[in-house]
């Protein structure tokens, strides 16, 4: 039987030396990186072999990282959904909130340490690949609340036949709130049922990611009907929507 290929990653990184040492470290990991000295490099590479996932630095010389992050959520295809995990300037909140809302997946301060670079990456492939590896499933009828439809199968949401655009962890939290409409989740219980507990480094990311799938799918996010929040508590899928 012939074993999984390894998984395939893009850093776009304009720090060849610590490209180098991340490849290195990747790769007695069972991870190949490829290296893409600036955003054009990284922009061109996605579209000549599509990434498992993109490391992306926020600082790099030709563009600002977050512009990547919306140019690679533009693109056409598979490649709108790659998974990117961006390294940010250690102790910039706003650059790691803007991040999330620009379509990241995660973040991470640097410096880093390598250990932690990897479980991060592990944890987004893990929820990524989860529906791949699990087998063949029986098809499940879309989940439909109002004027919102959520294709858990094709992993599509629209508003009323237009499409919305979240990012692959957006959608899973989107799902784990609508298939437990009404009931309150905390914080700790979204990122236990999107199984990415060890990924948050902060709770107040979850916000960010909510704040960002409001703007997809509510007509007025300044005043969610959606999407409740229950302050001190955590958020409600509301049963009945329009």
């Amino acid at each position: 039987m012939t074993a999984p290929a390894a998984p395939h990653l893009l850093m776009i990184e304009d720090d060849a030396r610590l490209a180098g040492m991340v490849a290195e470290y990747l790769a007695r990991h069972g991870l190949t990186l490829a290296h893409a000295g600036d955003a054009a490099a990284g922009l061109a590479a996605v579209q000549q072999r599509l990434p498992d996932l993109v490391i992306l630095d926020l600082m790099l010389p030709d563009l600002d990282g977050l512009e990547v992050c919306r140019r690679l959520r533009a693109l056409p295809g598979a490649a709108a959904q790659v998974p990117v995990v961006m390294l940010t300037a250690k102790g910039d909140p706003m650059d790691r909130i803007v991040g999330l809302e620009m379509g990241a997946d995660d973040y991470l301060p640097k410096p880093f340490e390598p250990r932690e670079l990897l479980a991060r990456i592990r944890a987004v492939l893990r929820r990524r690949g989860a529906a791949a590896t699990a087998g063949p499933a029986p098809e499940r009828p879309p989940l439909r609340f109002g004027g919102l439809e959520i294709d858990r199968d094709a992993r599509t949401v629209s508003v009323h036949g237009q499409p919305c655009d979240l990012t692959a962890h957006q959608f899973d939290l989107l799902v784990a709130l609508a298939e437990r409409a009404g009931r309150v989740l905390s914080r700790e219980q979204l990122m236990e049922a999107v199984r990415g507990r060890e990924l948050e480094a902060f709770d107040r990311s979850i916000d960010v990611h909510m704040g960002r799938i409001r703007h997809a799918i509510e007509a007025d996010p300044k005043h969610p009907r959606r999407i409740l929040t229950v302050r001190g508590v955590g958020y409600v899928f509301a049963k009945q929507q329009d």
